[in-house]
């Protein structure tokens, strides 16, 4: 099997199944190699603490792309359909489509409920914001931008690195993606230790956000919101944003649902004023976040139907679609 089997199969499968908890998870142990390694070389001065960052980022990344290689050569010398199997299995773990939909479903189920303290408390579990006093159009907003910027994280980056590398590639993806979220933070630990860590997870997702905001309007087009919005808020909003990447899909999503993004968030009871994304047509409300997870879904789907097209594309101009291959690179 190839690409062409093995990347959709392992999509439906995160659709159907997600991530059951009583399964292994291999960002689990990606999360406790980033641990282990920061123990033993972690240091807050800037030379060391830069050396020691790249020196963990580097050698979590190519372990886990080697160990991923290795497993899937393993199965496929012992049954090449065992081999396919297990990178569906891979991928799937990679992707998050179900999870990132499930969280958002956790804050909005409160929010419908009138119990605006409960949905606080979800919210704060998917954002690193500070919650506590956030009201109703807070909650929404937060919410609509962590679903917005997860489309690519937690999506199209992934499938993308499926498509290019197989298993393998978008296993390293997100370990790059989990080195991010635990050490790529602009405070005083991680200042230099982490900065390593947080320049490649921007350009591991260059390329998919800026896929995002192609895709993110087409798919508002399809269900016939403001794709022409969701343009013009891309190319008039994005850089604005602190991050080279996130503002692509928030934009276009705020663009999309014609609501405005971006705002005075609190993070350790100081204030941070994050520029806006899209136009201010419509007040936020919950129905925004079921449109927004719509518009993450769809989006993620058309992303994976044109990324096999061009996979087929390359394939047959390659001449061969050969079992056991992975990617487009093959294997």
């Amino acid at each position: 099997m190839t690409g062409l089997y093995t990347v959709p199969l392992a999509y439906l499968l995160d659709m159907l199944v997600g991530d059951p908890p009583r399964l292994p998870h291999p960002v689990v142990i990606i999360g406790k190699a980033i641990s282990v390694l920061e123990g033993i070389l972690y240091s807050p001065g800037r030379a060391r603490g830069l050396l020691g960052g790249a020196v963990t980022a580097l050698a979590v990344v190519v372990s886990v792309y080697a160990a991923g290689a290795g497993l899937l050569h393993l199965l496929h010398s012992i049954n090449p359909w065992l081999s396919s199997a297990a990178e569906i299995w891979i991928i799937s773990t990679t992707l998050a489509a179900r999870g990132l939909a499930g969280a958002a479903r956790d804050v909005l189920d409160p929010l419908t409920r009138s119990d605006l303290p409960a949905a606080r408390i979800m919210v704060g579990r998917i954002v690193g914001r500070e919650t506590a006093s956030m009201d109703t159009r807070g909650v929404v907003r937060a919410t609509v931008e962590t679903v917005a910027e997860n489309t690519v994280d937690g999506v199209i980056a992934p499938l993308f690195y499926a498509l290019v590398g197989g298993a393998p590639l978008a296993l390293a993806y997100r370990a790059v993606n989990t080195l991010d979220s635990m050490v790529g933070y602009k405070n005083e630990r991680y200042m230099y230790f982490g900065r390593f860590s947080a320049r490649l997870d921007d350009v591991a997702n260059y390329i998919p956000a800026r896929i995002s905001g192609l895709i993110i309007p087409a798919a508002a087009w399809i269900t016939g919101r403001r794709a022409g919005a969701a343009l013009r808020a891309v190319l008039r909003d994005a850089g604005r944003h602190p991050s080279p990447n996130s503002g692509i899909p928030e934009a276009a999503v705020a663009g999309s649902l014609g609501v405005r993004l971006g705002g005075f968030n609190v993070y350790g009871g100081r204030q941070s004023f994050r520029q806006y994304m899209g136009d201010d047509q419509y007040p936020l409300e919950p129905s925004h976040i079921r449109q927004a997870v719509d518009l993450m879904y769809l989006s993620s789907f058309l992303w994976l139907a044109a990324g096999l097209i061009i996979l087929a594309v390359i394939n047959y101009l390659a001449g061969e679609v050969r079992p056991g291959s992975y990617g487009v690179f093959g294997w």
